[in-house]
């Protein structure tokens, strides 16, 4: 490639200082450990959001559940919680052991957050959760609601009739926009998704069939993030979900450490300095992985080790942080194409707002190619049952990366004997809602390249 000057330096001045660079340069699987991980005690207030944030977004989401049950009859099993299953995967464990070369001491479990109701996919925790909080701030400001009225009031034909004055826009590479779209258009909101060319044709399909207006570009997601955020400047009604920046996303992801604290203790497994946890979370512009990964850091401090996937395509975080330079950089100033199949993390410049405050609490990075997705899905089809999208395989190559660096495990003080009692998660982000055929598709594809 051509030595491009960025931010005033050549690349090859970059790879130079940086030699990881050249990995992902040349789209090779690279694994980066962050050497300036701090204690949980020191890094959290960094962030600048508390637990006490954390407690206020629960709450809000308990006080709509009723509301939900309503709304979405799928919910009513759960009494309107929008929450996923946990589920060890031994089958997969020995499957990846084999085809790595590799055993894994200790437990591999997955968090289906594919299953998540409403729609499928991660974006149901923070993308619904934004809805909601916009929703309750306009009908109290308008004197129609107050914190202790039953909320199923935000149903009634009054209230849809208040909402539909008011828009919701988005910039997505799909799943946040399915999120927004279809739970704006519930309660009555004039809503739009700004939708990637990376978006899959089913997930504006369905927006559509909900009323959703969704407008397509031929470019990648930072202009569709550009074009919804420049739509809502301009409408005094409409309200723009800032998937870069929003604190508000953030927090309604990091509800669910809390609940995965639960879901733990449940199948009595323990998390503390002698049983690590190792989470691993698909990695697209940051917002989902950094809220789930700071809602984990308040839950269970320095006994959690939080780690970032990223396709060898769309490497924004790791590049970010690496680097240091966040999103002043991005992936297509070092010559890298932003082009995958993992449509959700098809993103070319990271979350400054997660990358400058979570760098401290993420333990690594790593990037995994196309291929490996599609065969990660056949072997957790094959072997457990579970349908996932290629975005949300990632995650399963992690542990074998964790055990590959003698430096990071050293560094951090994971000796032989708290590997064996360690559990790993891989964060299963979405997928339940994707089409019969292509889901069989992406099966067939993964089990041809095994």
């Amino acid at each position: 490639m051509t030595d491009n000057i960025v931010l005033n330096k050549p690349v090859s001045q970059w790879v130079e200082e940086f030699p990881k660079l050249q990995e992902l340069i040349d789209l090779k699987p690279s694994t980066w450990f962050n050497p300036g991980v701090k204690p949980t005690a020191e890094a959290l207030p960094e962030v600048g959001l508390t637990v006490k944030d954390v407690d206020d977004a629960a709450d809000r989401l308990k006080r709509f559940a009723p509301l939900l049950v309503e709304l979405f009859p799928e919910t009513k099993v759960t009494e309107g919680i929008l929450e996923s299953p946990l589920a060890a995967v031994p089958d997969m464990l020995d499957a990846i052991a084999k085809r790595y070369g590799q055993e894994l001491p200790g437990q591999l479990w997955t968090k289906l957050d594919a299953n998540l109701p409403i729609s499928g996919s991660i974006k149901a925790r923070g993308g619904i959760y934004e809805v909601l909080k916009h929703a309750e701030d306009l009908a109290i400001e308008a004197g129609k609601l107050t914190y202790d009225d039953d909320y199923r009031k935000l149903a009634t034909p009054e209230m849809r009739e208040f909402f539909s004055g008011y828009k919701v826009a988005v910039g997505s590479t799909g799943n946040l926009g399915l999120s927004i779209g279809i739970m704006s258009a519930a309660l009555g909101f004039d809503a739009s998704v700004h939708m990637s060319a990376d978006a899959r044709q089913w997930k504006k399909d369905k927006l559509r069939e909900h009323g959703v207006h969704v407008f397509e570009y031929e470019s990648d997601y930072s202009v569709a993030v550009a074009q919804g955020r420049k739509e809502a400047e301009a409408d005094p009604t409409a309200y723009f979900v800032d998937d870069e920046n929003s604190s508000t996303l953030f927090l309604g992801y990091a509800v669910a450490a809390r609940r995965l604290a639960g879901q733990l203790e449940t199948y009595d497994v323990r998390v503390d300095e002698n049983h690590p946890l190792f989470v691993y979370l698909p990695c697209g512009v940051g917002g989902g992985p950094g809220g789930v990964a700071f809602g984990l850091k308040t839950v269970f401090g320095d006994n959690v080790h939080c780690i970032f996937a990223e396709p060898t395509h769309s490497p924004c975080m790791y590049l970010g942080v690496y680097t240091g330079e966040h999103n002043n950089v991005c992936v297509q100033d070092f010559g890298i194409d932003n082009l995958t199949a993992a449509d959700g993390l098809a993103v070319g410049r990271a979350s400054g707002f997660v990358g400058r405050h979570m760098e401290h609490l993420l333990d690594g990075f790593y990037t995994i190619d196309d291929d490996e997705l599609y065969r990660l899905i056949a072997m957790l089809d094959h072997t457990s049952g579970f349908d996932i999208e290629p975005s949300s395989s990632a995650g399963f190559a992690g542990p074998w990366r964790v055990l590959d660096n003698t430096e990071y495990r050293e560094r951090m003080g994971l000796t032989d004997e708290k590997m064996a009692n360690a559990t790993h998660i891989a964060w299963a982000t979405g997928g339940s809602m994707v089409p019969r055929e292509e889901m069989a598709s992406y099966i067939a594809k993964g089990s041809a390249l095994l």
